[in-house]
């Protein structure tokens, strides 16, 4: 398939990024540090695979709703210590 006969991937409208934003971020952030603290607890061994999912899902959980309440913040304190273009 060429580039002309491939059906376009339809975005959210802008206002979605407010959410968007951070559900991409908590995934990212969640999968990375669940796999690295099952990796130094857990070890590679039998059973890792379950063991990091389980821990990727309880931290995302937690992790997205946090970020939606803590982002708002966040940028005003970054807008605070960034100077503007």
């Amino acid at each position: 398939m060429n580039a002309t006969t491939r059906p376009r991937l339809r975005k959210l409208p802008s206002r979605h990024a407010r959410v968007v934003t951070p559900l991409l971020l908590s995934i990212l952030m969640t999968c990375v540090v669940s796999l690295v603290s099952t990796l130094t607890g857990f070890g590679a061994g039998p059973g890792f695979l379950g063991k990091w999912l389980e821990a990727w899902g309880l931290s995302w959980l937690i992790a997205f709703p946090v970020l939606l309440v803590a982002l708002p913040l966040v940028r005003r304190l970054t807008a605070f210590l960034v100077e503007t273009p």
